[in-house]
């Protein structure tokens, strides 16, 4: 029981970060106070969960751009990826935010896509670190979690590329 009650411990801040892009994201998603909007909805998740994940990165971008390194394949190989990666994360909150766009859907597609990979292939190898995703400040190791992020924005983002176009 201790084991697991450690685990969920760890990923309180990022529980914390889902939850209130969830509650955020229905608030804004209500439509004249009588339904909610899936699609808005979306768009308003992906905006508040991008823009607070940014925040986390903004406030130490070079400690963020070193941790970010020792999993992302881009940044490994062009480490100014590392410092730009927090102001493409806020512009895509922005994009979602201000309603989407397919270069948002797209860019989304890509960026995660290919963070993805990355976060794969440091699995793979039993890399023991830490997600950069929470910048340096909160502390969550990286696990199928981050995996499961970046997979989870690419379909969104699919969907909602689809749905809009």
């Amino acid at each position: 029981m201790k084991a697991s009650s450690s685990k969920i411990s760890q990923y309180a801040p990022l529980l914390t970060i889902i939850g209130l892009a969830v509650l955020g994201s229905l608030a804004l998603a209500v439509n004249d106070g009588s339904r909610l909007l899936f699609n808005r909805a979306m768009h308003a998740f992906m905006g508040l969960f991008l823009l607070q994940f940014s925040a986390l990165k903004l406030f130490n971008v070079a400690g963020f751009a070193k941790g970010f390194a020792r999993y992302d394949l881009l940044a490994m190989w062009w480490k100014p990826w590392g410092m730009i990666y927090p102001f493409i994360e806020l512009g895509l909150a922005l994009g979602y935010l201000a309603g989407g766009a397919t270069w948002v859907y797209l860019s989304t597609f890509i960026v995660m896509g290919f963070g993805a990979f990355g976060v794969i292939r440091a699995l793979m190898q039993g890399l023991n670190t830490h997600c950069a995703c929470l910048g340096t400040s909160l502390k969550v190791p990286l696990s199928t979690v981050a995996v499961t992020e970046n997979i989870s924005m690419v379909l969104m983002s699919i969907f909602m590329y689809f749905s809009t176009n």
